[in-house]
Formats: structure tokens, sequence, C-alpha cells
């Protein structure tokens, strides 16, 4: 079994991630930047390289699942500072040790990435389109690839890069700037008006299959590969919507419809 550390492991994704990972029999580390009694767990902001530093020195890993990021399109506008330290910046300090230490990585990137491209999203679009990015959320993961990219051809390292599409389940702490399914959920749950874009269509990954998924890489590694983790339809968001309503019994009086 593999010896492993998975940055961002408190998170919505993190968490499970390292429970499936323990189940499988790895030996498994949790870093993130809140202080924490679980065992196997140390404190590190990504951005910070004495931090990261250190995280490597007091052991040595086979895996890193590099998770740890500022999440979303609005957080990304409104924190710009803190996205880009922790998103750019910090996976740079990581790469800085993977060069080092010659670990594999596991990165997830978002379907962000793919920015204003209207077609089919499969994996080679990045390397066959022009794309452009249409916020700091998406900038921010793509420069991440990018640097992974650059890190591989210039160091050698061995990195999967892994795009996420609307990963939802239990787990997700509520807050503005959280996904469309848990605001749509928590608000309906209080009793909050929300809003409903009804022109926009995702493809969206309940939590225990994107984790599954993400386990299953370091079973058969190939490094520079890149992998789409998405639901197999596309669903309008006013869908979504009706379904929650119809599971908590409640009507959508309290619901706006806009298309964009």
């Amino acid at each position: 079994m593999a010896k492993i550390l998975v940055t961002g492991g408190l998170g919505t994704v993190g968490k499970p991630l390292t429970h499936e990972l323990n189940r499988r029999g790895h030996e498994v580390w949790v870093a993130d930047r809140f202080h924490c009694h679980e065992p196997n767990y140390m404190r590190c902001d990504v951005a910070e390289f004495h931090q990261v530093e250190r995280l490597f020195s007091e052991t040595m890993f086979d895996y890193v699942y590099h998770l740890a990021a500022e999440f979303g399109r609005r957080n990304g506008e409104d924190f710009y500072e803190s996205l880009w330290k922790t998103n750019a910046i910090g996976t740079k300090n990581i790469i800085r040790m993977q060069e080092r230490l010659k670990f594999r990585m596991v990165f997830t990137s978002s379907s962000e990435v793919y920015g204003d491209y209207s077609g089919v999203m499969s994996e080679d679009v990045t390397d066959k389109v022009p794309v452009k990015h249409l916020n700091d959320y998406a900038m921010s993961k793509w420069v991440n690839e990018m640097q992974i990219l650059n890190s591989a051809s210039m160091f050698s390292t061995e990195t999967v890069r892994v795009r996420l599409f609307n990963t939802y389940g239990p787990g997700e702490y509520y807050s503005e700037y959280r996904s469309a399914i848990c605001i749509f959920i928590y608000r309906a749950l209080h009793n909050l008006p929300y809003t409903v874009y009804t022109k926009h269509k995702r493809t969206s990954s309940y939590i225990d299959d994107t984790v599954r998924t993400l386990a299953n890489i370091i079973d058969n590694f190939k490094p520079g590969e890149v992998y789409n983790v998405a639901g197999n339809y596309l669903h309008d968001m006013r869908r979504v919507s009706d379904i929650i309503l119809s599971y908590l019994g409640k009507d959508d009086s309290l619901v706006k419809y806009r298309d964009t």
C-alpha cells in the first residue's frame, strides 16, 4: 500500500477521499489550513513555501493528491488575492517539492478550464481550441495545469490532472460562494429566496462517485493523463431546483427565475 498526502484534506472532496483511501488500506496523511486533532494531520497553508517545505520534511510520500484551493467563480472575484496565492503560488510550491522529491501527484483542476467552449468538453479540447477563460478561478486552474505541464517537461515530474464537474453531496458546507446545488438545498430548507438561471445547463457528479474515481487513479497511474470526472448527461438548473423542492414538499414561490 502507498503512503499518500491529501492537501485540502478537510474539504468537501478531500475529507471523503481521505476516508476512501484509508478504507483501501493506504497510509493517508492530511494537510489543511485549520487546526485539527485528527491523527496523521499536519497544518499547512500551501501558499507559504516554508510551511510546505516543513510538511515534506516530516515524512516521504509516494503520492500527493493536491486538492487545496480557493473555490468558485464569485469567490475568486471577491477574494482574488487569496485565490491567486493559494491556487497559483500554492500549486507552484507543491510542484517545487515534487521536483525535489519525485513523488507522483494527482491534481484536481476544474471544468472551468473549458471556458467559453460550447461543444463537447473532451479532455483534448484545451490542446486543440483557443479557449477564453471567463473568470479568475478558471484562469488560476489553467495556470496550475500549465505549471504542471512545464514541470513535467523540464524536470520529468509525474502528474495526472483531473477536471471535476460540479461535484455535489453530503459534506459541503453552505456559504453564498458554494455550488449552486448546495445553495438551492440550504436556502430551500430554510425558506430563503434564491435565483435559478434557466438557460444554464450542467453535468454533475455525486461525491461518492467522484471520490471512488479519484482513489482509483493511483491503482493505474498514467503520468501526463487528464481525466474529466462528470455525469453522463446535461441537466438544466431549473430541473435541479424542482427536484429539491419536490423532495422537501415545497413550492417555488421563493424562487426567482432568470435567463442569464
